[in-house]
């Protein structure tokens, strides 16, 4: 693709959102540096950066960087971008590494612009290669709702399919640890709201890798939601999921605990509380059956239905807003399929607290869904 048309859409993008010239020149730079370096760079193994023992358990947070480090060997049109990706080794250390063995131009810190390096990661995708576009905190991402939207999501549909965006957006989404209302936001169903847009949340190391690397491959604009709390959880990984060519489809959700008298259903940070709360009910003779969401657009209700159809009972369990909630979408996708007559009682939710995160400890665990509150639905919904 000619330098023009990248020129074009930089502009575009940029100038569209406001951004002051300074930050304008110093992301043409770094485009052109992509331009100029990316495609020709030739891989070389200078450092190791998630060593492939024989360990059985890995962090979420490890998972992560191994599946960058794979992609980025693999394809050479994969780079990864964001604040402080590269000299500080990510916000949260998930990038740790990847600047030493892949270099500035494949590893780019930006500045503090959500807009302008967005812009800049999209207009890249627009040209034919694979940006991972990191974002601190999924909260900052709200200074490039109009590029991941309006440009990202809807460029393949108002080409008529002529332009792919091959993207991914990833960061941590969600509750965290005394950060407050403006850092703390689920944003789960805003993302999984947008049609053009793939939503994954994964909830352990295994989701996360698998999940990331198919994202990276796909032609279409992915959202990757992880948590802040998951990044130091430890999970198990089989020998499969260690491998390079380990992938976890978009769109398939996970049966995490097999069970005949209720089903479970949560994804992402939700289940924490959701697992713990199977073990509960499990040593009062209660068998639930746990469903990892793991992808909510596209959306595996087929595995839900199923479930219900087994064990005539469901809780759902969100960590955002009770107000049209993923739970609200499948209680209603329930009513509207021929699960609704294998259901021996209403769909119960469990979620997150109707007001903006607060910041001290007992009211900051007060709004978010715990082990006492799916367990007490349960049993609601068995009469119990």
């Amino acid at each position: 693709m000619p330098y023009f048309c990248y020129y074009f859409l930089l502009s575009n993008c940029f100038f569209c959102s406001g951004i002051y010239k300074g930050v304008y020149i110093i992301c043409e730079m770094a485009l052109n540096q992509l331009l100029g370096v990316v495609g020709r760079v030739t891989i070389r193994g200078i450092c190791q950066i998630a060593p492939k023992c024989a360990a059985s358990t890995i962090s979420m947070r490890d998972s992560i960087r191994m599946a960058m480090d794979e992609e980025m060997t693999r394809d050479e049109n994969v780079f990864l971008l964001g604040e402080e990706v590269g000299y500080y080794d990510g916000a949260y250390k998930v990038s740790k590494g990847l600047m030493r063995k892949f270099g500035e131009s494949r590893v780019i810190d930006t500045p503090i612009t959500e807009a302008g390096f967005c812009g800049l990661a999209v207009g890249a995708a627009f040209g034919g290669l694979r940006p991972i576009c990191e974002f601190m905190t999924f909260n900052f991402a709200m200074q490039s709702i109009d590029q991941i939207i309006n440009s990202a999501a809807k460029t393949y549909y108002m080409s008529a399919g002529q332009v792919h965006c091959p993207i991914v957006f990833r960061g941590p989404n969600g509750a965290a640890a005394g950060v407050a209302a403006q850092h703390s936001q689920d944003y789960s169903v805003w993302y999984a709201h947008v049609p053009g847009l793939k939503v994954v949340t994964p909830y352990s190391s295994e989701d996360a890798k698998g999940l990331l690397k198919s994202a990276i491959r796909d032609d279409n604009p992915v959202v990757v939601l992880e948590n802040e709390l998951l990044y130091n959880e430890i999970f198990p990984m089989s020998d499969e999921a260690l491998k390079d060519d380990f992938l976890v489809p978009i769109g398939k959700a996970k049966i995490e605990r097999e069970g005949k008298d209720i089903t479970l259903v949560s994804y992402s940070l939700g289940m924490v509380p959701t697992m713990k709360a199977a073990e509960e009910l499990a040593k009062e003779g209660i068998s639930a059956e746990v469903i990892n969401l793991r992808s909510l657009r596209p959306f595996d209700f087929e595995t839900i239905k199923n479930s219900v159809i087994k064990t005539h009972h469901i809780v759902t369990v969100d960590n955002g807003w009770p107000f049209c909630c993923v739970g609200s979408e499948i209680c209603m996708q329930l009513n509207e399929s021929d699960a609704y007559d294998a259901l021996d009682g209403p769909v119960y939710r469990v979620t997150g607290t109707d007001v903006p995160m607060p910041f001290t400890e007992k009211l900051e665990s007060a709004a978010q869904p715990q082990l006492a509150d799916v367990v007490k639905m349960a049993k609601r919904s068995l009469k119990k």
